[in-house]
C-alpha cells in the first residue's frame, strides 16, 4: 500500500494505483478526456494534468503511478492555468456548434468546459477539421471530423477490443485524423456498425445516425405505426433518463410510446421467442443429420456482418435465422397486416433497439418482400430517450401499461436475449426439454453467463453430450472463429454477441462501462426471475402462430419468413 497527499487529503491507495484512482479515493474528481476505464491508458489530452511537488513538469493523474508520500495539488493556479491553455488548443480546431451537436447536453468536453468556467475565447489560430460536411454514409453511424479532439478512444475500441479496424490515424499534430483510410467514407469500409466507437467517443463526432425525424412524420401520418421494444431496453431507457443504471421500466416505456402516438406496442421478447423455436430446431436438425457444426448463434447483426467480412468461409456455420427484429418485421408485414385487413404498405413498424447495427440490418435487401421492408425505421434508446424528453413527457410519473396483443407476450427465456450468454441459456432450456421430454428443475444456466470473454460449457442431452460456447466482444469473437475456421473448435453450439456485454452494451444505450454492465446484467436476471413463464416453448403466443399460420418451427412456411441467408463481403478486406 502507498501513501499520498492530495490537496491536503491523506489518501492510501495500492500500489500501482494512479494519481486518478488516488483522487477518486478521496472524492476529488480530476477532468479527463482520452482516460475510458475500459480502455487502456493513453495520456494524450492532458486535461488531467496535476502538480506534484518536486516534480518539474506538471504529471498526467491518469497515467502517473503513485508514490509513497506524494504531495500532490489538483487545483493549483498552475494546473488551473495549464488546464484552461489545453481547452483553448482543443477549441482552437473543434467545431462550436453545441447546439446542433448530438452529443449536446451529454458531451464530455463541453462538461468540462463549463465547469472550468471557459469562456471558449481562443488565442490561438482557428483551424477546423474537415470542410464542415458529416459522412452520413453509414445507415448505424454519423461521423463529424470537425469534433474530434484526437483522444484516440475510437481507435482504441475499434482495433484493439473489437478488431474491426475501420478506423486508423493519419498526420500529425494538429492536423492529426482518426477515420477511416484513405480518406473514406464509413461505408466503404470493413466498419461493422456496432457502435462502439459512439460509445467510446467523449464528445459529438461519432454519434448514432438519427432517424428521429422519419418516426415523426409518420405518426402524424394516416399510417398505423406499430413499434416493438427489444429485451435490453427496458433495462437501458430509463438509464438514459436520469435513472440509475439497472432500472427496470418495462411498463413506462409501453405508456411513453403510446403518448409518442403509436399505434401498437410490441414485445420483441415473443420474437425472441420465436427465434428460440426456429433456432433450437435448426440445431437439433443438424445435430441429428449431420448439417455444419458448430452452429453459430446469428441475433446480433454486427457480429453477421463481421463474419460475412472477415471469414466468410464459416458462413455455413451460421444460423440460417433472422435476428428477433427481422423475424418480428416479417410477421408484422405479412400475419398482423392479414389478421387487422390491412395492406403492408400501410402499416410503419418500428423498432425500439439498444444496437446501432439493427439500422443496418433494417437496410439490408434480404429482409423485404414484395417491396415492403420488414422494419422501415429503427430507434436506439439514446433517440427514443430524446423523443420523450422533447415530447414533454415526465417519463418518472407514468403509470405503467401493458403490451398489446396479439403479440404482448414474452418468456424469461426472450428476456435474456440481452445479455451475453442469454440466446444459449434461452436455447438450451427448450432443446434439453425437447430432447428429453424432462422438465427441467434448474432454468439457470449459469456456466453460460457472466462477463468472461469466452465461456465454455458441456450439457447432457439423454446421454449425448454438446459442447457449447458463448463470446461477446469481437475480439473474443476473433478467437473462437479462428479455431473455427481451422477446423478446432472442439463445439456444437456456439453463441456471439457483437457488443461487450451483449446487447446490453450495445452501441446506441446510454454510455457505459463495466459497472454500469453490470447492474444492467443483473436486471436482466431479475426480470428473467419474475416473469412467469420463463421458456420460450411454452410461450402461448408463439404456440398460437405455429398453430394459426406458420405451422411448424423450420417448415415451408417459417423458412420463408424467418430465415435468411448471407453476404460474401471479404473483397472490403482484399
Amino acid at each position: 500500500m502507498v501513501t499520498l497527499t492530495i490537496d491536503g487529503h491523506n489518501v492510501t491507495v495500492e500500489d500501482g494505483s494512479t494519481l486518478l484512482d488516488a483522487a477518486s479515493a478521496v472524492g476529488i474528481r480530476i477532468p479527463t478526456l482520452c482516460f475510458h476505464p475500459d480502455q487502456k491508458i493513453k495520456a494524450n489530452c492532458r486535461i488531467c494534468v496535476v502538480e506534484v511537488e518536486g516534480m518539474r513538469t506538471l504529471a498526467p493523474a491518469c497515467s502517473t503511478p503513485v508514490r509513497e508520500g506524494m504531495r500532490v495539488k489538483t487545483l493549483s493556479k498552475k494546473v488551473r492555468m495549464a488546464r484552461k491553455n489545453i481547452l483553448e488548443l482543443i477549441f482552437a480546431h473543434h467545431s462550436k456548434d453545441c447546439l446542433q451537436c448530438g452529443k449536446n447536453g451529454t458531451c464530455e468536453l463541453q462538461a468540462i468546459a463549463e465547469e472550468m468556467h471557459f469562456d471558449y475565447a481562443v488565442r490561438y489560430p482557428v483551424v477546423i477539421k474537415g470542410n464542415g460536411e458529416k459522412d452520413l454514409s453509414s445507415p448505424s453511424i454519423t461521423r463529424d471530423v470537425s469534433k474530434c479532439i484526437d483522444c484516440n478512444r475510437c481507435f482504441s475500441v475499434c482495433n484493439d477490443v473489437q478488431t474491426v479496424c475501420a478506423l486508423s490515424r493519419s498526420k500529425r499534430g494538429y492536423k492529426t485524423l482518426v477515420g477511416p483510410a484513405f480518406g473514406k467514407e464509413l461505408a466503404e469500409t470493413v466498419c461493422i456498425n456496432c457502435g462502439q466507437c459512439v460509445q467510446a467517443c467523449p464528445v459529438g463526432a461519432l454519434t448514432v445516425h438519427d432517424d428521429r425525424d422519419d418516426v415523426w412524420d409518420m405518426l402524424d401520418s394516416d399510417k398505423e405505426v406499430v413499434v416493438q421494444i427489444a429485451p435490453a431496453v427496458r433495462v437501458t431507457l430509463a438509464e438514459a433518463l436520469g435513472e440509475d443504471p439497472g432500472v427496470i421500466s418495462t411498463g413506462r416505456i409501453i405508456t411513453a410510446l403510446r403518448r409518442l402516438g403509436f399505434d401498437k406496442v410490441f414485445d420483441t421478447d415473443f420474437s425472441a421467442d420465436l427465434t428460440i423455436m426456429e433456432e433450437g430446431t435448426e440445431f437439433l436438425n443438424r445435430l441429428k443429420n449431420g448439417g455444419t457444426l458448430p452452429m453459430i448463434t446469428s441475433c446480433s447483426p454486427g457480429w453477421i456482418k463481421f463474419c460475412e467480412t472477415f471469414y466468410p468461409e464459416c458462413l455455413s456455420h451460421l444460423s440460417t435465422c433472422k435476428s428477433p427484429q427481422g423475424m418480428f418485421g416479417a410477421i408484422i408485414k405479412t400475419y398482423y397486416a392479414e389478421s387487422v385487413g390491412k395492406d403492408p404498405g400501410d402499416i410503419y413498424s418500428v423498432s425500439v433497439m439498444p444496437c446501432t447495427a439493427k439500422k443496418f440490418e433494417a437496410k439490408r435487401p434480404e429482409m423485404k418482400r414484395d417491396g415492403h421492408r420488414d422494419i422501415d425505421a429503427v430507434l436506439t434508446v439514446q433517440e427514443l430517450a430524446k423523443m420523450i424528453r422533447y415530447a414533454g413527457i415526465d417519463f418518472g410519473s407514468l403509470t405503467e401499461g401493458p403490451f398489446d396483443e396479439p403479440f404482448g407476450t414474452g418468456s424469461g427465456a426472450g428476456e435474456i436475449f440481452g445479455s451475453t450468454g442469454g440466446v444459449m441459456e434461452a436455447a438450451l432450456r427448450t432443446v434439453y426439454e425437447t430432447v428429453t421430454g424432462r422438465t427441467l428443475e434448474n432454468l439457470d444456466f449459469t456456466a453460460v453467463r457472466g462477463f468472461d470473454g469466452v465461456k465454455e460449457a458441456v450439457i447432457d442431452l439423454d446421454g449425448k453430450k454438446v459442447r457449447v460456447a458463448v463470446a461477446h466482444g469481437l475480439g473474443n469473437a476473433r478467437k473462437i472463429m479462428d479455431a473455427v475456421r481451422a477446423g478446432k473448435a472442439d463445439y456444437d453450439f456456439i453463441e456471439i454477441m457483437a457488443c461487450p456485454g451483449g446487447c446490453i452494451g450495445g452501441g446506441g444505450n446510454p454510455i457505459r462501462n463495466w459497472k454500469k454492465l453490470s447492474r444492467r446484467m443483473e436486471a436482466v436476471y431479475r426480470l428473467d426471475k419474475a416473469l412467469p413463464i420463463r421458456k420460450s416453448h411454452e410461450n402461448p403466443a408463439v404456440r398460437r402462430i405455429y398453430r394459426d399460420y406458420l405451422i411448424e418451427p423450420n417448415g415451408e412456411k417459417s423458412h420463408e419468413l424467418l430465415h435468411t441467408s448471407y453476404v460474401d463481403r471479404s473483397n472490403i478486406v482484399k
